[in-house]
């Protein structure tokens, strides 16, 4: 039985197992949405001051959902690939610099970094291919000359979950910068600034936190803030914000500093009425019945003699699982698998199913279901 069933009425010939790509939205969302159009529609802009208070509440949940100390630590970005080039290019580098990465990571989080090449920094990247401590192999690849280590909490194609908290303690004790892209993990994992030690962290909203595409997360260690280079500059961005007159000014202090023009007030009305219910429900009874559906989808994958790709240790995985049939071409099954109404993704190799905490059980058998069908002909 779902913990939301009031939430989630999608099309019954649909199986919606494609969280990691772009999640649904609950339906509180969609009501938050709908009321904030007609809004705009009959009063224009009048209730201005209530939109600002949806927006404080969203950094208040954001705030909670990572562990941050303050609302002040949390800026929104357009999305995750805006939120890591506000890194890095904020920070300074000198020539010979090092970031320690995985070379199986989304674009967002490889690209960025490959792009300071110019500036002679070196992206260097762990093959997980070919490890089996990950963490260690990230950790041998660093020099003295490593200034960050920048890695995503749960890999996009095979669901691999790197333990944040060796990491962030390595770090810490070598004086490297850590840069968590969370997009995976956050609103279907618990996450905890305090345990992970990160400097930074990322993450869209439009995956497991159920919210628009468009709105992001952006925190950055307060010490830190100061420190990074701004280079987009408006009326938002300031510490007197609110006083179109001034003349002098300077930076906001926390972290506004890095939004830089008016906010995506539709996509934060959708994103702050997602993240109600995540609090509602519990990160923890999320993580635990995720858990349940992982492991569900795993031990069917093994009795039907697919081969499963993703990590099986339940320490070492979130929400996705990747797998494969063998004898059946992953793009000809995928294809298939969406003309049956299957939402699934062709990732790592192979087909990744993506349930959430919602997800009904039968939805996922379901969903294999077609996979054993197609395979059989």
């Amino acid at each position: 039985m779902s913990l939301a069933p009031d939430e989630f009425d999608l099309d019954p010939s649909l199986c919606h197992l494609n969280h990691a790509a772009v999640g649904p939205w609950p339906r509180r969302a969609a009501e938050a949405v709908a009321r904030f159009a007609e809004e705009n529609r009959l009063l224009g802009s009048l209730h201005y001051s209530q939109w600002l208070a949806t927006e404080r509440r969203l950094r208040e949940r954001l705030a909670r959902l990572v562990g941050a100390e303050s609302t002040a630590d949390i800026a929104l970005a357009k999305n995750t690939s805006e939120a890591l080039s506000i890194i890095a290019y904020g920070l300074t580098w000198q020539p010979g610099d090092e970031i320690v990465g995985v070379a199986q990571e989304f674009p967002s989080n490889r690209v960025v970094w490959e792009s300071l090449a110019p500036r002679g920094v070196t992206w260097k990247a762990l093959d997980l291919d070919r490890s089996t401590d990950p963490e260690a192999d990230i950790f041998a690849l660093c020099t003295p000359r490593t200034r960050m280590i920048a890695v995503s909490w749960v890999q996009y194609a095979r669901g691999l979950r790197l333990d944040l908290e060796r990491i962030g303690a390595f770090c810490r004790s070598k004086g490297i910068l850590f840069c968590v892209d969370a997009i995976q993990g956050l609103g279907a994992l618990p996450f905890d600034l305090s345990r992970t030690e990160a400097d930074f962290v990322v993450a869209d909203g439009h995956k497991w936190m159920l919210g628009p595409e468009g709105v992001a997360l952006l925190y950055v260690r307060p010490s830190l803030r100061p420190t990074l280079t701004l280079h987009q500059f408006g009326w938002h961005m300031l510490e007197h914000s609110g006083d179109f007159d001034r003349r002098d000014w300077q930076p906001a202090e926390d972290a506004r500093r890095f939004e830089c023009g008016s906010p995506n007030l539709l996509g934060v009305h959708a994103l702050e009425a997602s993240l109600s219910l995540i609090e509602e429900v519990g990160i923890e009874q999320i993580r635990s019945q995720l858990q349940e559906r992982t492991a569900h989808l795993i031990e069917a994958i093994d009795r039907h003699g697919l081969e499963l790709l993703s990590p099986r240790p339940t320490e070492r995985r979130a929400g996705i699982v990747t797998f494969r049939v063998p004898g059946t071409p992953s793009a000809e099954l995928y294809a298939g698998l969406m003309q049956r109404r299957v939402l699934c993704a062709q990732r790592g190799g192979g087909i990744r199913f993506s349930p959430h905490f919602y997800t009904p059980v039968e939805v996922i058998d379901r969903g294999l279901g077609e996979v054993l069908a197609i395979a059989a002909g």
